[in-house]
């Protein structure tokens, strides 16, 4: 018996040699060869990665410190620069925000859609030199594939409408909360990585899809207590830098880079970007005539430098008509400085700020009718903007309207006083949970001061005690906790308690 089994176990052996030294010569594997007979028969039987292997593994995973005393350094415990943890709190604020945006986006009739953080890198790289192209977080992945991080959603937008190849029904109101990534330069409110709420219109080639976008941006500020004098939203047009460098001889070509440069204007001086303006072509002279025009505030002003013909200025006055229907033109300032710094606008323009003047833009977005060209796609009408959740949280604690977060949202805790009557307890948390309550149910032997301040801690409603006594008649004393307030209430009834006092808490 025993010179059959090692037969066997040598027969099996062989057969294993075989088997993966075909493998090594076939033509649809590129196996790495093993330096021993265990890694061959482990390869063979789906256990050890081709692509990497740790040499260090057994060290790194032995937790039995033989020689005693020496200990690892300790682990930076710090979120990687620019990105934030999200503690429970954290969350709360950042549930609460979400959920505003949410509310917002689906009373204007737009639906939700998610996409890859990861994308090509070929999505983001343009030919105008956007600053958004020199902060990628992009790498190349282990397929030799040139990958980045979403530092917009936009591109994304454009490359699922794509994908359905006219198969989508237009128009399309569609939003997004997506987290997204930049390596710049950090301030406050400017993080390396955010989350921003995108509402975009696909379709609608007029005005009325842009002041729709403005009036919801309008809707959110005014849901979370801000009003105009806090926030304004300045407008322009990218037809009115167009139409003034047509006049000063510049071809349609250099348009979009000249307004990445000029929307850098508001960040450095003229002289710093002089000499990339003059690259383009454009003199001093040039440079001046433009810099007089970005000055405009007034639409009549700025009428009449291009005429009552412009499609500049029947553009903007068509939304300023729209806005003023919406009412919401308190919010509204016409501001020809504003270009956007993103070459892929062709149209209106508009950005949100602070009217103190503390906080960096808030919000901002405007028409791309032509991203989709850019990408191999028929052209196709399109506006949208992305609201970043760093800068309000900011603007909204400046102006206490936050609400609290301490509160972790729990209606009852449920408490046993001795572990003989736990699974008792465990009863009435699922009865409660059942009728629709938030419960923490105690899960450690704890004395009832250490329950109650716990309760207090969390901003829990009504605390569940199950004692010796309310065991044997089938009941459990809930103290509300706001009012000091005690009763018992039997098992049976927990469904019609929990229904009255949320009727209490309606009315």
């Amino acid at each position: 018996m025993k010179l059959s089994v090692a037969m066997f176990l040598l027969a099996a052996s062989t057969s294993t040699r075989l088997r993966c030294s075909t493998a090594l010569h076939h033509p649809k594997f590129s196996l790495r060869p093993y330096s021993s007979m265990s890694h061959l028969a482990a390869a063979a039987a789906g256990r050890v990665s081709n692509a990497v292997q740790d040499s260090d593994l057994v060290a790194k995973t032995d937790t039995s410190n033989k020689e005693g005393g020496n200990k690892q350094a300790q682990l930076d415990t710090n979120p990687p620069k620019g990105t934030r943890d999200f503690y429970p709190e954290d969350m709360r604020l950042r549930t609460w925000l979400f959920d505003q945006w949410r509310e917002v986006a689906k009373s204007y009739g737009f639906q939700e859609y998610d996409a890859p953080v990861l994308e090509s890198e070929a999505l983001y790289t343009r030919k105008a030199g956007e600053e958004v192209t020199q902060q990628l977080y992009n790498f190349v992945d282990k397929g030799e594939r040139p990958v980045a991080l979403r530092p917009e959603m936009t591109p994304s937008l454009a490359r699922m409408v794509m994908a359905k190849k006219g198969g989508l029904p237009l128009p399309l109101k569609w939003f997004s909360i997506p987290q997204c990534w930049r390596y710049e330069r950090m301030t406050r409110g400017r993080r390396r990585e955010h989350f921003q709420w995108n509402m975009d219109i696909w379709g609608v080639s007029g005005e009325e899809a842009d002041a729709e976008l403005l009036s919801a941006m309008v809707f959110f500020f005014k849901q979370v207590g801000l009003t105009s004098e806090d926030v304004g939203i300045k407008v322009n047009s990218r037809l009115v830098i167009g139409e003034v460098l047509t006049e000063l001889g510049i071809p349609p070509e250099k348009f979009a880079a000249t307004c990445v440069l000029v929307d850098k204007l508001e960040k450095v001086p003229l002289d710093a970007i002089q000499g990339d303006l003059e690259e383009l072509g454009l003199d001093r002279s040039v440079i001046e005539k433009l810099t007089s025009v970005l000055t405009v505030k007034s639409v009549d002003a700025i009428k009449d430098i291009l005429g009552e013909d412009s499609k500049a200025v029947q553009q903007i006055s068509k939304l300023m008509r729209l806005c003023e229907a919406y009412g919401i033109s308190d919010w509204i300032i016409f501001d020809a400085s504003v270009v956007r710094g993103l070459a892929y606008y062709t149209g209106v323009v508009f950005e949100a700020f602070d009217r103190r003047g503390v906080l960096r833009a808030i919000a901002g977005g405007g028409r791309y009718d032509k991203l989709l060209e850019t990408f191999g796609g028929d052209p196709t009408p399109a506006a949208g903007f992305g609201f970043g959740d760093a800068v309000i949280v900011e603007l909204l604690k400046d102006r206490n309207l936050l609400p609290s977060f301490d509160s972790v949202g729990i209606d009852t805790v449920v408490y046993a006083m001795s572990p003989e009557i736990y699974p008792a307890a465990l009863n009435v948390a699922t009865k409660l949970r059942e009728a629709g309550q938030t419960v923490d149910l105690i899960l450690e032997d704890k004395k009832s001061k250490w329950v109650f301040k716990h309760a207090d801690r969390i901003g829990a409603k009504y605390c569940a005690i199950i004692g010796s006594q309310e065991f044997e008649n089938g009941e459990v004393a809930i103290k509300d906790l706001a009012a000091g307030l005690q009763e018992n209430v039997s098992l049976d009834s927990l469904d019609a308690w929990v229904k009255e006092r949320q009727q209490q808490q309606q009315s």
